[in-house]
């Protein structure tokens, strides 16, 4: 009776750490998740790469409540993460688009536009600019 009583713990045991590894092989140890697949800036236009040699930059950016950019215009495509915050971007016609924080967006190439924030707390920004060397990045108004 102790013997079989034993199998089973064992039999038991063994099943119980099979499935645990079952469970565990469900997740896999590295995610990948698209958050912008992309021709055109936000405004709809579409992304011209500057010829030269390729630079790539990321600035961190912060924003305080109430704050603007100033208008400025990008001679390079940059990319936006939203880390925190709402930023209210402003084209020069009137049009403009409000990112939260989560929200990836292509910023326009070589058009005048103003950045502000909208909320109540800093907004943060994650920016990666595809340029090229000797660029630069911003050319204010």
């Amino acid at each position: 009776m102790f013997k079989t009583l034993a199998v089973r713990s064992v039999l038991l045991s063994t099943t119980l750490v099979a499935l645990s590894g079952i469970a565990a092989e469900t997740t896999p140890p590295v995610a990948v998740t698209q958050i912008l697949k992309t021709t055109n800036s936000w405004d709809g236009k579409p992304i011209i790469y500057p010829p030269g040699s390729g630079e790539v930059t990321a600035l961190r950016i912060e924003i305080q409540p109430g704050a603007e950019t100033g208008w400025h215009q990008h001679p390079v495509p940059s990319f936006a993460l939203v880390l925190e915050g709402t930023l209210q971007i402003t084209l020069r016609d009137g049009s403009s688009r409000r990112f939260g924080a989560g929200e990836v967006f292509a910023e326009v190439v070589n058009t005048s536009h103003n950045g502000r924030n909208v909320g109540a707390a800093p907004v943060k920004l994650l920016v990666v600019y595809a340029g090229a060397s000797g660029i630069a990045l911003t050319n204010k108004d």
